[in-house]
């Protein structure tokens, strides 16, 4: 097998720690270059103890000098950034998976309005594919351009969407309750995220306008086949380190049953590696997501509200982050899908 070439851009965040530890163990993968401005020249065991050993130093990002030495780039730099490599890459012909938000909204007026700043390069919106493989699997194959989902995002749209697509509930009335661990704040010092600020707290914040609920929006009403839909998200931080566990309530419509959901999951999802539909006894867990690529999902209507529940839980670093970009990766260069992950 002739190995991709994998460059990856920001390994020094936590995504990248997880990039590193799910590509080191990939077999159809050659990891080119890792970079990071800060740490450039130092080993990557420097930073993170868990790979000493590991003969690989970060490198300073040059989009140039990169195009030269891989076939593909994951970019896990911060939104604005993340554009600004991705430019150059493509036009040498590198296969560019988007870890950050810039490529994952379709309207440019939409990403201004919740990241307050122009989109630099509004043009790309349309060339970009959205990474979510179970629902955007046959046009990744082809992408230059991979939108990776958000963690929030995927714990929201797998188990929402065939549901709204089949008609079995309503678009209105949408509310989705999140609980994240800390690393979905990435690998900074910061007040909120330190250990006694966070231990023994539950909290909800941005409970609205949070940078993930227009991509939640877009892809929820994309399955419903309407304009345009308006959801309540509500984020919560929760002490432990990894993994996101969705609540979602929706109206249920006529015809909706717990039969009809069933046999609606089962045609999406039935024959899917990464997402495992629950029998009705049990909801999700994150404890039997961590460090996995998979989503579980968890459905009920509750027949004395007319409301459909459902619970999802993913690793926010792996189907949430970085799994997923490999999960692209192999589609994109042809490799079988769970190449390198769990």
């Amino acid at each position: 097998m002739k190995k991709i070439r994998v460059a990856i851009l920001g390994a020094s965040g936590y995504a990248g720690e997880e990039l590193l530890r799910l590509l080191l163990r990939h077999p159809g993968v050659e990891i080119a270059a890792v970079t990071s401005r800060k740490n450039a020249g130092q080993p990557v065991s420097s930073v993170f103890p868990r790979f000493t050993g590991l003969q690989l130093n970060f490198v300073a990002p040059n989009a140039a000098e990169l195009a030269e030495t891989c076939e593909a780039a994951i970019l896990a730099l911060p939104h604005g950034t993340a554009t600004e490599y991705a430019i150059p890459l493509l036009e040498a012909g590198v296969k560019v998976i988007d870890i950050s938000a810039d490529f994952r909204l379709r309207d440019p007026a939409r990403y201004q309005q919740y990241y307050k700043v122009p989109h630099p390069a509004p043009e790309l919106l349309k060339k970009a594919v959205y990474g979510l493989p179970e629902r955007y699997r046959e046009q990744l194959r082809t992408a230059d351009l991979i939108a990776c989902a958000g963690c929030y995002p995927t714990s929201s749209i797998l188990p929402t969407a065939p549901l709204l697509a089949a008609g079995l509930v309503s678009t209105r009335n949408v509310v989705i309750a999140s609980c994240s661990g800390v690393t979905g704040a990435g690998r900074k010092v910061d007040l909120p995220y330190i250990f006694p600020e966070c231990n023994e707290s539950v909290r909800a914040y941005a409970v609205t306008g949070h940078r993930h609920l227009p991509e939640i929006e877009q892809e929820l009403a994309a399955a419903a086949g309407v304009p345009e839909m308006a959801i309540n998200f509500i984020p919560h931080l929760v002490p432990m380190n990894r993994g996101i566990n969705s609540t979602i309530v929706l109206d249920a419509m006529p015809g909706c049953s717990n039969e009809a959901l069933a046999a609606v999951y089962e045609k999406a999802y039935g024959r899917e590696q990464f997402v495992r539909v629950l029998p009705p006894e049990r909801t999700s867990d994150t404890k039997y997501v961590f460090m996995t690529n998979c989503c579980e999902i968890s459905y009920r209507l509750d027949a004395h509200t007319n409301k459909v529940i459902l619970t999802s839980t993913i690793d926010n670093l792996t189907k949430g982050a970085s799994g997923q970009a490999i999960q692209c990766l192999n589609l994109r260069f042809g490799l079988p899908e769970e190449t390198g992950l769990l």
